[in-house]
């Protein structure tokens, strides 16, 4: 398929984007996209593109923008029940941690999750991927947790592969057995821990090994935070997961610097994730890293809370910058990237473009994905977004609606009605 008349082709080429370069859209007006066998085959104009191949099956863009489709580095799609009820006492004035310390939260939506069936967990989850790859998220990184035993968090990866090979989206699958501290183990946090390292990843490592063969061992991830798990106990956890070959992630600085982005460079983790507290020293060794910060705007938001990740100091350090949605039942319900695009624009101070590449290459780069996902290049797989809009900054300045009129994901062209234009 030769996808042509784009008013902007955004190509984002040249790989990851780090420090002031971010922002680079590789913008080709009157542009073209030659598709073959669900990958990109050649870029360039309109007229250029259609007298090289007169023969091909074409989509007339009709002036409206083409670009890499999403890739959402961060979201916890997985689980049952909701947690409206927090909502509302967090409005009544109680906070996240109270919660948590009260046996909401997380736990609250453990047991839920605990009683589900794989068929009930599939059918919840199922809408939510959906509706994030009608959004343009066509890449999703999705996290375990809220088992928080062997064998919930067992049966929600499984619940994931499941997805994952149903598609349309791509999964990119998370362990996070380290999300809070259980309920049976409340008092004894190092049991959990030690419980985790030594024994589930083990078991982890051999589980995958038989149900997804062939396939990248998942990643990592812990919560270090006030509440959830500290600094020894983390390293603790990544240490473990690091000595038996799985890539690695954290949830670090939600609330305070614990040293969680430290331990994540050190121990070269592929993300640290919401990295709202961090510190100056952390922010100049993580830029000298390469490990990427992912920024999730929807979190502090929707938590009505006034800080945000230091985006651009992390750009001015020279940093790799991703944005993710954080989709998740407690604090950020939101399966549209897009809106967290535009918060990124409004609270992290990034432009357009810069959120736009945090939410494709370099957030493709959070996930390992940055040589086959992210830009729009030759030899990479075809994964696109046509925008119902002709200018690409329409993207951050509107939110609140879906600018995707189609989406294509491995050279399958989606058609989504009730859009604007359609």
């Amino acid at each position: 398929m030769l996808i042509h008349s784009a008013s902007q082709v955004l190509t984002l080429a040249g790989g990851p984007q780090r420090g002031d370069a971010l922002g680079r859209l590789g913008l080709i007006e009157d542009g073209a996209v030659l598709l073959r066998d669900g990958r990109i085959v050649a870029v360039g104009g309109s007229a250029e593109l259609r007298a090289a191949y007169p023969g091909e099956e074409q989509l007339d863009a009709g002036g409206r923008v083409l670009m890499p489709g999403f890739v959402d580095a961060h979201a916890h799609p997985i689980w049952a029940g909701d947690r409206a009820a927090e909502f509302e006492q967090r409005l009544q004035g109680k906070s996240y941690l109270e919660i948590l310390e009260a046996g909401g939260g997380i736990l609250s939506t453990v047991r839920a999750t605990r009683g589900a069936s794989p068929e009930q967990l599939i059918a919840q989850t199922r809408p939510r991927l959906a509706a994030m790859f009608a959004h343009g998220s066509t890449t999703i990184e999705a996290k375990s947790g809220y088992g928080l035993d062997l064998e919930t968090e067992l049966r929600m990866l499984a619940a994931l592969l499941r997805l994952d090979d149903e598609g349309p989206w791509d999964l990119a699958i998370t362990f996070l057995g380290a999300h809070a501290i259980p309920a049976e183990f409340k008092g004894r946090a190092d049991d959990y821990v030690a419980e985790l390292s030594a024994n589930w990843l083990p078991e982890l490592h051999s589980w995958w090994g038989q149900h997804a063969s062939g396939r990248p061992l998942p990643f990592v991830d812990v919560f270090c935070e006030t509440g959830a798990f500290s600094l020894a106990q983390s390293r603790r956890i990544l240490e473990a997961a690091k000595a038996l070959g799985f890539p690695l992630k954290i949830h670090a600085d939600e609330f305070d610097n614990l040293g969680g982005t430290g331990v994540a460079v050190e121990l070269g983790a592929v993300s640290a994730d919401h990295l709202v507290a961090t510190s100056a020293e952390e922010i100049a060794a993580l830029a000298a890293s390469d490990t990427v910060a992912v920024a999730l705007p929807a979190t502090p938001f929707a938590l009505s809370e006034a800080h945000y990740t230091p985006a651009r100091r992390i750009l001015e350090a020279g940093g790799l910058l991703a944005v993710g949605g954080d989709l998740n039942p407690g604090t950020a319900w939101c399966e549209n990237l897009q809106f967290s695009l535009a918060l990124a624009c409004r609270y992290l101070k990034l432009t357009p473009a810069e959120a736009i590449a945090a939410t494709t290459i370099n957030a493709a780069a959070a996930i390992q994905r940055q040589e086959q996902l992210g830009s729009i290049e030759p030899g990479k797989q075809a994964d696109l977004l046509l925008l119902d809009v002709s200018d690409y900054r329409q993207l951050g300045y509107r939110f609140g609606t879906n600018l995707v009129r189609n989406v294509i994901k491995k050279g399958a062209l989606h058609v989504h009605s009730g859009y604007p234009g359609q």
